[in-house]
């Protein structure tokens, strides 16, 4: 009887401590369960702060920052192609009388030769568009145009101009366009150089003439603003060839860089 009594205590024993065995097996895989959704968690919750944190990165990016490229595009060395220019009143019907005069006529339109080289060049590497105006107007007429700017010469006029730059201290680089008057510069020209002071910019010339090129004229320009760079890559175009100078005219703009 003593020996059952035992038997049945150690049996009781074993019950109890499978039981208890069984109870911490299920403790640690609830645990272990509970980790890992938390893991989950963590890893989904890292993501989505990720992603967040990237679009709020974008969001705060400064409106200055996302314009960068276009402003420095634009501020690429700012051009200003300042003109002096004079379209003469012709017949445009006749050709002889066109191409002695110093006009293109281009879609119906009647340019003066040198304005429409600033017009191609504006065209080509973009830059803003000056032109240099008396506020007493120039004849029309060839004849009475040329004695006109033989007298200005001879008494040294200096014309009062009605346009002027608004600021000037925005561009890095002018280029200058004239017709040669009387192997020189217009008067008018003279006024405009006198009128500003172009130190540090770079002045780059054309000229449009009947056949005597640029006459000194860049001398001229280096002594008028001698604190000026006077490029040396300009260009001659003789007044009869101007309307057919288009593609000269671009390739040599383009070669002169600017803001497009």
């Amino acid at each position: 009887m003593k020996h059952k009594i035992i038997a049945l205590c150690l049996g009781i024993i074993l019950v109890l401590g499978l039981a208890g065995c069984g109870n911490k097996e299920g403790e640690r895989t609830g645990v272990q369960e509970q980790e890992s959704a938390s893991q989950d968690g963590r890893t989904d919750s890292g993501a989505s702060a990720e992603s967040d944190s990237n679009s709020t990165q974008e969001q705060n990016i400064p409106s200055a920052e996302l314009t960068q490229d276009k402003t420095d595009n634009a501020k690429g060395g700012r051009v200003l192609i300042a003109y002096f220019s004079m379209p003469e009143d012709v017949d445009t019907s006749g050709v002889d009388a066109v191409s002695s005069a110093s006009i293109v006529v281009q879609e119906g339109e009647v340019y003066g030769n040198t304005e429409y080289v600033a017009k191609i060049v504006q065209e080509t590497i973009s830059g803003d568009l000056f032109q240099i105006e008396t506020t007493e107007d120039y004849p029309l007429d060839h004849d009475p145009l040329v004695d006109q700017a033989a007298d200005e010469q001879d008494e040294n006029l200096r014309p009062e101009l009605k346009s002027h730059i608004e600021d000037l201290g925005q561009y890095d680089t002018m280029i200058l366009g004239y017709p040669n008057w009387w192997a020189d510069l217009p008067m008018p020209v003279y006024t405009f150089l006198e009128e500003y002071d172009f130190s540090g910019k770079t002045i780059i010339p054309f000229v449009t003439h009947g056949g005597s090129g640029f006459s000194g004229t860049e001398d001229t320009i280096a002594k008028l603003q001698p604190d000026a760079a006077i490029s040396d890559n300009t260009l001659s175009l003789s007044r009869g060839d101007v309307a057919d100078s288009e593609e000269e005219i671009r390739q040599w703009a383009e070669s002169l860089g600017g803001t497009k």
